[in-house]
């Protein structure tokens, strides 16, 4: 329950401070006093829109705070467009502000009426009604599942038309880099042996040059120290040359084995230089730096080559997932179906009832629950209330036929029968009473006094017999300062009730005909 409001520079409200009252009251007063802005104020602390033009001129910020029985829950909006919401202190996100709002209060504003166009709302009704809360938790679970596999087969239809598309050329692009027999380090080896191939004469004359200098047969390096004895004058030093002797005898051994192979080899150079010009084409075909980039290139396309192949295969196997999943989808489409189905005349008996109270005699309402084509988040129904206020009428959509004043009737029934069931504990109408007058206004009060026996209901009215119905009421008043307009509200007393709702009956200076007929109206019980 709502007990109490703090407003602070919003709109013409300096500072701004009401109690309330359980049961039901009323907020009454002139247009243009500002029942509207204490409405704004309240639907700002629990979520809504933020317009910094709602701050009062002059000033950097509003703060709007409500206690509730629950929790405490304040909204500050700032001059530069920045707000801040909190709950018993603590700062909480837009997001979670608004989810514990949904559980406080429902606030029923002048522009609500135009739910009745909106087949979602019209679908709302009927769950609310059914309390089919486990049957739809199982049918959104299902219908995400269904989503989910079924974008799943799209996406993996359409990467199948695209590379099968393409099929014929990656596999003309796979078998070029697999015939080609790649091996990473190959090209170095190659230039190396292009290198030795193509200067092999330098290379062979140089080796036996080597070979002649150590070893030759007049005056080379090795018949030198084999002549050297310093075994006695420097044993240390002969030591060192017999080791350079062996040392250079094996270096001219080697460099003739090298000799001798190192021959010129027109056939294999030319192999060498094919080989080459294969592995640099490659490079520039498929614009890679080494051969691990191109054997990297032939793993992905012998990838997309086998995902080829098994395309078919994984489209089988979703659209069987699919399958399922749709199965499943249905079951629980009809088990929510059924649900609302069984709802569906108690529903419509409950609002003929009260509408016929409410002066439409002959009323007649339907809830029309007919099959979509294709599920959606909501199932596979689709829900419209079919109206009629005249015998032999047909019947039609609510927002087609119904006029201002039956629309306010039909909400204000269908409120109540909502009220029933969610247990809200706060509901405040903004004139819900338009288009109505007289005894329909004064049954209309009826209504919303039964609904605030078991909560509290909140009403802002032009209307006497509505406000004569309330057990609390509000004025809500303006009053000039010397720079300033400002909205202020007032808890009256019994006597000022009177006087109030005779002001509501004949104008400002009600006659004593019309206070007496306040007195009556506030005598009334509901009927």
């Amino acid at each position: 329950m709502l007990q109490h409001l703090h407003i602070q520079n919003y709109a013409l409200i300096s500072r701004l401070d009401m109690n309330f009252e359980g049961g039901f009251s009323v907020l009454t007063g002139e247009t243009g006093a500002g029942k509207s802005i204490i409405l704004g104020a309240l639907n700002l602390v629990m979520g809504g829109r933020a317009d910094t033009k709602a701050i009062t001129d002059g000033e950097d910020k509003c703060i709007i705070e409500a206690e509730f029985d629950e929790c405490i829950v304040r909204r500050e909006l700032y001059s530069n467009g920045k707000s801040r919401s909190f709950v018993d202190d603590s700062v909480v996100t837009l997001a979670e502000l608004k989810t514990l709002a949904a559980r406080l209060i429902d606030i029923h504003s002048q522009h609500a009426n135009l739910l009745l166009e909106n087949d979602d709302f019209q679908l709302s009704i009927v769950d609310a009604m059914a309390g089919n809360t486990a049957e739809r938790e199982t049918y959104t679970a299902c219908y995400e599942a269904y989503l989910e596999t079924q974008k799943a087969l799209r996406d993996l239809q359409a990467l199948a038309r695209r590379t099968q598309a393409d099929a014929d050329y990656i596999a003309f692009r796979y078998k070029t880099l697999d015939d080609a027999s790649l091996t990473e380090g190959e090209m170095a080896e190659l230039e190396e042996e292009q290198f030795r191939l193509s200067h092999a004469e330098e290379i062979r004359g140089a080796l036996d040059t080597a070979v002649n200098a150590l070893n030759g047969e007049e005056g080379s390096v090795l018949d030198l120290l084999r002549i050297c004895n310093l075994s006695t004058a420097a044993p240390e030093l002969q030591e060192r040359l017999d080791s350079a002797e062996i040392e250079l005898r094996d270096i001219a051994n080697e460099a003739n084995r090298l000799a001798e192979r190192t021959e010129f080899d027109p056939e294999r150079l030319t192999q060498v230089e094919e080989r080459l010009s294969l592995l640099n084409d490659l490079l520039r075909k498929y614009n890679a730096t080494d051969e691990a980039e191109l054997i990297q290139i032939r793993d992905d396309l012998q990838r997309q080559n086998d995902q080829i192949g098994s395309f078919d295969i994984d489209i089988a196997r979703l659209q069987k997932e699919l399958d399922a999943k749709t199965k499943d989808l249905t079951k629980a489409a009809i088990a929510l179906h059924k649900t609302r189905e069984a709802v569906r005349k108690p529903i419509s008996k409950q609002l003929v009832d009260d509408l016929t109270r409410l002066g439409i005699a002959h009323a007649q309402i339907d809830i029309a629950i007919t099959n979509t084509d294709d599920f959606t988040p909501l199932g596979k129904d689709d829900v419209q209330f079919m109206f009629a206020a005249n015998l032999n009428q047909s019947l039609r959509r609510v927002s087609e036929v119904a006029s201002g004043g039956e629309i306010s009737r039909i909400m204000l029934c269908i409120k109540a029968l909502i009220a029933s069931k969610n247990g809200l504990p706060t509901i405040i109408f903004d004139e819900i009473d338009t288009g109505v007058s007289g005894e329909i206004a004064s049954q209309m009060g009826n209504i919303m006094q039964q609904m605030a026996q078991s909560r509290q209901i909140i009403a802002i009215t032009h209307l006497p017999q509505i406000a004569a119905k309330g057990d609390t009421q509000y004025l809500v008043y303006k009053a000039d300062t010397d720079t300033r307009t400002e909205t202020h509200i007032r808890r009256l007393t019994e006597e000022e009730r009177v006087n109030q709702i005779a002001t509501m009956l004949s104008g400002k200076h009600p006659t004593p005909a019309a206070m007496e007929n306040a007195r009556q109206l506030l005598a009334c019980t509901i009927q």
